[in-house]
């Protein structure tokens, strides 16, 4: 194993700790827990933002924290939930007086952890809502969910509900719409080699020199077929045939588009992809509105990508493009 660690029981303090270091003036450390807030966390008069998941997914998930996006991230070990009692300190970080609203991924100890959070912190007054996001169209169950995997799309139920919030919007508000881009989301990757979690020491997988694993996870969960390796165009086909075979979207209806990097792949070969995602999409008579290529959410040194599609509709669209202070967010 070769990575710039210290310790590798130790990676995720030292990863936080560097991260607040990079953006003293926004993020702050939430004592006793790996939470991150933004500075002036909670915003008194609007509903806070809180999300979070095993680490090994950077920038998801406190890059996405600042005006405009999450109020709070609490970080998990690699490829782990946080605790109920981490994301409690995280939704009461983020308690502003107007409610809590949680996004969550598709995992079974996510969703558990996080709706278990909830529950205490009802318990002290403060109301929470939440939406669980399950875009991977790969695969219906896998090792880590009941259901379908929350992966790349919940970087844009993020953008959208965090303008929501930052809007002055209600917790039903927020949640209504957050409903409406889960409803309208959908992703799906492949991988071309494993990431290696830093205390295991070696590859979660392996992909022999000439295969390919489409439908992967974001954890390494088996995706739907291990086959020799295609070129961009196959894999951007692929990819984007089965995200439209599950969500039908009229001709000229508007999306938005994100190629994401899972950790080890050059921006070169997003952008090559990009170029057949777009070329297949207006085949299908889908007008692009906005589309963002980079590393959204990755699986540690993971190679390989991810394709989403958001259908939009013009409420969906404005939220996209409100301001955004996220380190990680290009707007």
């Amino acid at each position: 194993m070769k990575k710039i660690i210290n310790k590798p029981d130790e990676v995720v303090q030292d990863m936080v700790q560097g991260l607040i270091a990079a953006y003293p003036s926004q993020l702050k450390l939430i004592p006793e827990t790996l939470a991150i807030a933004r500075k002036d966390a909670p915003v008194q008069g609007k509903v806070g933002l809180v999300s979070g998941g095993g680490s090994g997914h950077e920038p998801a998930h406190a890059g996405y924290i600042g005006e405009g996006m999450l109020d709070v991230a609490v970080a998990g070990e690699v490829f782990t939930s946080p605790t109920p009692d981490q994301v409690l300190e995280g939704i009461k970080a983020a308690d502003g007086g107007k409610g809590v609203f949680l996004v969550i991924k598709n995992y079974t100890g996510d969703v558990l952890n996080f709706e278990m959070a909830a529950e205490l912190a009802e318990a002290e007054g403060i109301e929470v809502e939440k939406v669980v996001v399950n875009d991977d169209v790969a695969v219906e169950d896998s090792s880590f969910t009941t259901g379908r995997r929350g992966i790349a799309g919940t970087v844009l139920v993020h953008k959208i509900a965090g303008a929501m919030a930052e809007s002055g919007a209600t917790l039903q508000e927020i949640k209504r719409v957050a409903d409406k881009v889960v409803a309208n989301v959908r992703s799906m990757g492949m991988a071309l080699t494993s990431g290696t979690v830093p205390a295991a020491g070696k590859p979660s997988f392996q992909l022999a020199e000439n295969e390919m694993e489409i439908g992967i996870g974001i954890h390494g969960e088996p995706g739907i077929e291990r086959k020799p390796i295609a070129s961009a165009d196959e894999i951007a086909t692929e990819l984007v045939e089965r995200i439209l075979a599950d969500m039908e979207i009229p001709k000229g209806q508007e999306v938005a588009v994100m190629v994401n990097g899972l950790g080890a792949t050059p921006e070169m070969e997003l952008y090559i992809v990009n170029k057949k995602v777009q070329q297949i999409l207006k085949e299908n008579g889908l007008h692009v509105y906005r589309t963002f290529v980079g590393e959204y959410m990755t699986s540690l040194e993971m190679a390989g990508c991810s394709v989403t599609v958001l259908q939009l509709d013009d409420e969906l669209k404005t939220l996209l493009n409100a301001p955004c202070s996220a380190p990680a967010f290009r707007n």
